[in-house]
């Protein structure tokens, strides 16, 4: 079927043209009629015979070229004439032919000739949607793949033999859907982890119960360590230093000396090595905030934790005025010792006394 608008040559029987979707226009072939056979000419009838002429002088003849034989007419076919009757033959008499024309025979009409069917239109099946296409089509009219995307490409080698080589990755061709893997190979470094891990897990076994316990006290919540022995620089009567340790925020710990304070100091011991990890100071005389400015209170002071070997870890905190409990993170390991030495203070003068109402140790034990 040859598209009238675009010459496109489509497959027999299509309505529209594959390439610019026009109708195509067709008819059923008329069946030809049968050629009307015609009866070969009748022989022509013998000449009878005729005197001999008188001889005479021959005349030189003239060359005459032959004219072309004249065809007859078509005529009908002659009647066929009655057989003649035929006489008795005796035994002893032969029959021979009787010499004639010889018969022709008549051609019978055959069934009607039809022209030979057209060759059937090469096509190509898409590899996706399976449309069949011209042969000449690159894309699919469907699914626009390429239709001939050229020899497969060569496939990979096993994963297991990959393991030590590395190739470059092959790009897709033009036009070509790459497949999507839902479960990627595995590399070198997969079965490498593995037995990296085995072999930490076998031989960390016996130290896992001291790993647990070193994680347990880095990260635990830390416990309320109290001092076993303290003492001071100074203290006024009635104020001794073991009021700044007894648990209770409505007693504290004053120098002798009247005045700012600066240079007093608390120091306290504890019974075995504890790793310190938290400091609470109550500053002033009291929690309450009616008593807490009754007394001069600590601003600046320094902290120096010593530990079973002899080593100090020293810093500096800074109070607000305020009263209650203030948190500081204050970190010492192995520690037997500390010392809480008065830099600066609030409000003091008047007769007032250098006040601290409870100091209070977190961390844990060794």
């Amino acid at each position: 079927m040859i598209c009238d608008n675009c010459g496109h040559r489509n497959a027999p029987g299509t309505a529209f043209c594959t390439s610019c979707e026009a109708f195509l226009n067709w008819e059923e072939p008329e069946t030809p009629q049968a050629p009307v056979p015609v009866p070969p000419p009748a022989p022509a009838p013998a000449p009878s015979p005729t005197p001999a002429p008188v001889p005479a002088p021959a005349p030189t003849p003239v060359p005459v070229p032959p004219s072309p034989p004249l065809t007859p007419p078509p005529t009908a076919p002659p009647a066929p004439a009655p057989a003649p009757a035929v006489a008795p033959r005796r035994p002893d008499e032969t029959t021979e032919p009787v010499p004639g024309p010889e018969a022709q025979p008549v051609p019978s009409p055959g069934p009607p000739t039809t022209p030979p069917p057209a060759p059937p239109v090469a096509t190509v099946r898409c590899p996706n949607c399976r449309t069949e296409n011209a042969a000449d089509r690159t894309l699919c009219i469907h699914c626009a793949l390429l239709l001939d995307p050229g020899p497969a490409p060569e496939l990979p080698p096993p994963w297991w033999r990959r393991i030590l080589r590395r190739r470059p990755r092959r790009a897709p061709l033009a036009g070509a859907r790459p497949r999507r893997r839902l479960w990627r190979r595995p590399s070198l470094a997969l079965p490498l982890t593995l037995i990296l891990v085995a072999a930490l897990v076998w031989f960390g076994l016996p130290h896992l119960s001291g790993l647990l316990g070193f994680a347990k006290k880095e990260t635990g919540s830390p416990e309320s360590v109290p001092p076993s022995a303290f003492r001071s620089s100074s203290r006024a009567p009635g104020h001794p230093a073991g009021a700044a340790f007894d648990g209770f925020n409505n007693r504290y710990w004053a120098p002798k000396n009247v005045g700012a304070g600066v240079g007093e100091y608390l120091e306290c011991d504890f019974d075995q090595p504890v790793r310190v990890m938290k400091l609470i100071v109550f500053p002033g005389t009291s929690a309450k905030a009616d008593e807490f400015l009754t007394q001069a209170r600590p601003e600046k002071i320094t902290v120096v934790l010593t530990s079973a070997d002899g080593r100090k870890v020293s810093k500096r905190i800074r109070l607000k005025d305020q009263a209650g409990p203030q948190t500081f993170d204050v970190v010492g390991a192995e520690t037997v010792r500390a010392r809480l030495t008065t830099d600066e203070v609030y409000g003091a003068g008047n007769g007032r006394r250098l006040a601290i109402a409870e100091i209070e140790f977190f961390g844990r034990r060794s």
